[in-house]
């Protein structure tokens, strides 16, 4: 039966030094899955909760201990002798336990945890790769990697406002020459930035954060390092964008706190705005352009420029299947970004990819700003087709993990390996 046995939590560290769930899942058959939760900085309001203990004596109140009391001493009991490679009944069970629409009683970092050792379990319980088991047996989609090469907003302390400011090498004919040219291009960067003595240090998902003159100079910087790489900015490789408006909506305007504090702009100031950057940069996907409440400005942007640019719904759409069909529904953006730790469980992540992509809607697979060394992400990516992926820069051993997974499943699938490049994204410039 591969049935539950025992289910352990523990806290571990994340790539920002803050405490995560880590969680171990074992059978009857002495089959065992781990598996580390993420932790975001610039979160949507919509998000399931991720539970920390706010005890100021440690950890600064970022403590996860009753998140893994709650797995060890409520979870734990009810689902032994489930089985493993029952995962909708495993993750019913957890949001029954928890018997709240965002996971507040306990915890979506808690529910996430059991719920992707739970399917690591049952991989190894069959003895199939990850990508395979929540796939099927044609799984074969690479995914474009959106590589955060330069950031800024609440990723970075400097006078950037935009949070990230990513190259997509969508020209590529393979993920393993795709990552290649991105690494090339992040690693040009860095001496484009040293020749005008900027800094090269890096912001949490392993970008470069220097302050720059303004965010146009970042879109600037970006297409001369693909350039001196020996590539084709609009070709072999493309901009895609999080400004993480959310973050720079304020009293209903958008207000550059870095960089224009006195400025407010209005939802058409704002689409008019990206409008003029599509127009005059080779930009292939904007993530978060509008803040999550400004349904009438995502209306507009989509109206404006849906059919020129991947319009990407994070905070808008926080993996969450009702705000998604809204957006659907409405003409709101055109591709969702999927962030398992937004919504708790496995299955509920499924629900996410497979109702945006009956929809016409892109997907992309991500990473937190907080990361761990766990690659289940990568594998997801491969198993349900989202044909993109943000897991960082080319630095960083929590952001390489998830890249050198890929290269990994690229080897297995041998010749059945597919790379989308430009067929991945909702719209093309």
């Amino acid at each position: 039966m591969a049935s539950i046995q025992h289910i352990t939590a523990r806290q571990i560290l994340d790539s920002r030094g803050n405490p995560t769930v880590e969680v171990d899942v074992s059978t009857d058959e002495d089959v065992f899955g781990r598996a580390a939760v993420p932790s975001g900085a610039s979160t949507g309001a919509y998000e399931a909760v991720e539970l920390r203990d706010e005890d100021k004596s440690r950890y600064g109140g970022k403590g996860v201990q009753q998140a893994v009391a709650n797995v060890n001493e409520t979870i734990a009991p009810e689902l032994r002798g489930m089985s493993v490679l029952e995962q909708a009944s495993v993750d019913a069970a957890l949001l029954n336990l928890d018997g709240t629409d965002n996971k507040s009683n306990l915890g979506a970092n808690a529910l996430l945890g059991v719920s992707l050792a739970t399917a690591k379990a049952a991989a190894a319980t069959l003895g199939l790769p990850l990508f395979r088991y929540v796939g099927t047996a044609t799984a074969s989609t690479l995914p474009v990697p959106l590589m955060n090469i330069l950031n800024g907003g609440g990723h970075a302390d400097n006078n950037v406002d935009m949070q990230e400011f990513m190259v997509a090498p969508a020209g590529a004919d393979t993920f393993s020459e795709a990552l290649r040219m991105g690494v090339e291009i992040f690693q040009t960067l860095k001496g484009v930035l040293q020749d005008r003595d900027y800094s090269t240090t890096v912001g949490d998902e392993g970008g470069f954060a220097p302050n720059l003159r303004s965010n146009e100079e970042a879109l600037e910087l970006v297409i001369e390092a693909i350039e001196a790489a020996g590539y084709t900015a609009g070709n072999d490789a493309y901009i895609a964008l999080d400004p993480a408006a959310a973050e720079l909506f304020n009293d209903g305007a958008y207000v550059f706190w870095k960089s224009d504090p006195d400025t407010r702009r209005s939802s058409e100031d704002m689409v008019a705005y990206w409008q003029d950057w599509v127009e005059r940069y080779p930009i292939l996907s904007i993530e978060d352009a509008m803040d999550e409440d400004d349904w009438s400005g995502w209306r507009m942007l989509t109206d404006a420029i849906g059919d020129q640019v991947q319009l990407v719904g994070d905070d808008l759409f926080v993996t969450n299947t009702t705000r998604l069909r809204r957006g659907i529904e409405d003409g709101c953006a055109t591709s969702i970004l999927v962030k398992p730790n937004q919504i708790g469980t496995l299955s509920e992540t499924l629900d996410a990819v497979e109702t945006a992509h009956k929809s016409g809607f892109s997907s992309i697979l991500s990473h937190r700003s907080g990361e761990t060394e766990d690659t289940t992400i990568a594998d997801l990516a491969v198993g349900l087709g989202t044909g993109q992926i943000k897991t960082g820069s080319a630095s960083r051993s929590d952001r390489t993990a998830k890249y050198n997974q890929l290269l990994r499943i690229e080897e297995q699938l041998g010749t059945s390996a597919r790379y989308p490049g430009l067929d991945a994204f909702s719209a093309t410039p």
